[in-house]
């Protein structure tokens, strides 16, 4: 049975529509290999080294079309080096906004705290922000110990999400 809308929710001028994609990290990407793309069967669709955030990845794709889920395998470049990307196995929870500018404008607006780097293209071509795992004294709400991305969810997965969401009365909007 759905809940009613909180009066903050309600005031909301954006939705998530879904899982995005999970960040998995450890010290040695092809360990984790072995069990996403090897054992699970999970397709690497791509790469993507950046110095600047520490990073090593394979991006692996679980699931088809607009409801495919993106698996991020990550290690670091510089085990030594911040942000470190494997300290924390599950890296973090990446989710499809349909307006990102408005998710992040009105989010801040609530007291959320974002990382450092605001509204940028992420590693699988979308544009993309983060939600800070820590609250802060100057924005009270935050992930809770949990990194969270927040992406723009191209036009066809919007559409998808909504023609599901009409089809089901279960859903998050």
């Amino acid at each position: 049975m759905n809940q009613p809308a909180s009066p903050v929710a309600a005031g909301r001028p954006f939705r998530v529509l879904g899982l995005q994609q999970i960040a998995i990290g450890g010290p040695d990407k092809l360990r984790l290999q072995k069990l996403w793309v090897d054992l699970f069967g999970l397709e690497v669709t791509g790469t993507y080294k950046s110095d600047r955030e520490n990073v090593d990845e394979d991006i692996c794709a679980l699931g088809v079309g607009p409801f495919k889920v993106e698996v991020d395998l990550m290690q670091p470049l510089d085990p030594e080096r911040k942000p470190a990307v494997h300290a924390t196995p599950l890296n973090h929870v990446g989710l499809w906004v349909d307006d990102l500018r408005a998710a992040v404008a009105w989010l801040q607006g609530q007291g959320v705290r974002f990382a450092p780097g605001g509204i940028r293209r992420g590693a699988a071509g979308f544009d993309i922000c983060f939600i800070h795992p820590r609250a802060s004294d100057e924005a009270p709400v935050g992930g809770e110990g949990v990194l969270i991305e927040l992406v723009q969810a191209p036009p066809e997965v919007v559409q998808a999400f909504t023609a599901l969401a009409r089809e089901s009365s279960h859903g998050p909007f």
